[in-house]
């Protein structure tokens, strides 16, 4: 099966871009906070975008910005895979740990008053049947990884 790396391209930058947009629709018409892992998962759907359109309008060197952006993306997958074992409790991050110190004076208390509410990655903002939308990122961001890399393989090869 051989593709040619324009479509795929086409597909990649559609795909990122849906989800960056699906990612700022939940947050700002739906009010779901994210928290910290979930800023650092929208990183691989920007730089995966960027990598297909740069495909796009290099075609020279279109196979390997694609092979870039599958494992761009396939890394996004391990990273939401992370995420959903935070949610689970089964490891912690300490950027979102709400471990605060044991003694706090008063002028501690009035700046942690005046800084914003720190969303906690180990407590979903959603969830149906206990299934998130980390966890549901990671067999989107996995899948698409790896078929990224299947495709922008084959692409290049000769048959």
């Amino acid at each position: 099966m051989n593709v040619s790396p324009r479509p795929l391209a086409q597909s990649i930058l559609g795909l990122c871009l849906l989800s960056l947009i699906m990612a700022l629709v939940a947050q700002y018409a739906f009010g779901l906070a994210p928290c910290t892992l979930c800023y650092i998962q929208r990183g691989p759907f920007v730089l995966g975008a960027v990598l297909a359109a740069l495909s796009l309008r290099c075609p020279d060197w279109a196979r390997g910005l694609m092979l870039l952006a599958g494992l761009v993306l396939l890394i996004n997958g391990g990273i939401a895979a992370y995420h959903v074992g935070v949610e689970q409790h089964w490891w912690t991050f300490e950027i979102c740990s709400a471990a605060e110190p044991a003694k706090l004076s008063v002028a501690d208390l009035m700046a942690q008053m005046e800084k914003p509410v720190q969303v906690r990655c180990d407590q979903p903002a959603w969830s149906f049947h206990g299934i998130t939308i980390a966890g549901l990122n990671v067999p989107f961001s996995g899948l698409l990884g790896l078929i990224t890399l299947y495709l922008a393989y084959r692409g290049g090869k000769k048959t």
